[in-house]
């Protein structure tokens, strides 16, 4: 094997018994489970970072959810490669942690007005602030 004659053989080149072809197929493999998943990351640190979900839409996680879910569904029925199984499974789970931060974010910023309640400590009893009703 000799590198300046041009008989290198990436097929035969071991290292840490992974030939070249094997690492840039593990290599791949990774990119396309991740890859997905890579885009929602800084998504997610500007959402928590500013606890302000304005600019993003469920939508975008709904449609998701239902292709990864229709995937793995149709996976039961015909196998296919395991990285984009995997892929769908990580989406799915990505996308349920990117909803709970939007409904949890969403939630924090709008405050429903309410009737405010005191509670007097007793039955029958009213509070000096509880306005008096009467029927007539």
């Amino acid at each position: 094997m000799s590198l300046i004659g041009g008989d290198f053989d990436f097929a035969t080149f071991t290292v840490m018994g992974f030939t070249i072809l094997d690492a840039v197929s593990i290599g791949s493999q990774a990119a396309m489970v991740l890859g997905g998943v890579v885009p929602f990351i800084p998504q997610y640190i500007d959402i928590w970072r500013t606890r302000n979900a304005e600019g993003f839409s469920l939508f975008v996680c709904l449609a998701l959810l239902i292709a990864n879910i229709l995937r793995i569904m149709f996976w039961f029925g015909k196998h296919f490669e395991l990285p984009l199984l995997a892929q769908s499974i990580i989406m799915i789970v990505t996308m349920l942690v990117l909803i709970h931060l939007c409904v949890t974010v969403k939630s924090q910023m709008e405050i429903v007005a309410s009737r405010q309640r005191k509670f007097t400590g007793g039955l029958g009893q009213e509070s000096q602030d509880a306005p008096l009703h009467s029927f007539f």
